[in-house]
């Protein structure tokens, strides 16, 4: 059984999210809606990966959400983010002096690839910290925003479905 690749790097999603979220605020469909316009089609998040994310990004405190049901940046997501954007200049940086050296994709991918490990070791400690400070409220109410979501998405099924059925009914046998 081969291995299912993913079109999108590991960790891009949180960023992408708040990056959009940077922008407007934004409904978890409307975030689907807007990566899979932007990606031409490519890219179409999941529910299942969109909305548990941004009940971490809640439960993180990067966001938050409105009254209108769609989440807003909060200065921490702000600072999130930002922290991101330096990152990935500096990794841009060390990418485009290791081309100047001459070396092949495969020893730029492994450098890249062991700093990363060093940096993600150093974030996973810091999140183990804040992963047991959610709130319940914060979490409940992402549930019944994700459960809407789901819910809408079945109807929207069943109605595709019976158009599907009334035209298969209509067509002569």
């Amino acid at each position: 059984m081969s291995k299912v690749r993913n079109i999108v790097p590991r960790g891009f999603t949180r960023f992408y999210v708040l990056y959009l979220l940077s922008e407007n605020p934004m409904t978890g469909k409307e975030i689907i809606e807007e990566a899979t316009m932007r990606s031409e089609g490519e890219w179409k998040p999941s529910p299942g990966l969109i909305y548990p994310l941004l009940g971490r990004l809640l439960k993180d405190s990067s966001i938050e959400e409105n009254e209108d049901g769609r989440f807003v940046m909060t200065e921490k997501g702000v600072s999130d983010l930002q922290e991101h954007r330096k990152l990935q200049e500096q990794l841009e940086r060390q990418l485009n002096l290791v081309s100047k050296l001459g070396l092949s994709m495969f020893t730029k991918g492994k450098l890249l690839a062991e700093e990363s490990v060093d940096r993600i070791m150093a974030v996973t400690s810091t999140i183990k910290e804040h992963v047991s400070d959610g709130s319940t409220e914060i979490q409940n109410r992402f549930n019944k925003s994700y459960r809407n979501f789901l819910i809408g998405e079945l109807e929207k099924l069943d109605e595709e479905k019976e158009a599907r059925d009334e035209e298969d009914s209509s067509q002569p046998k």
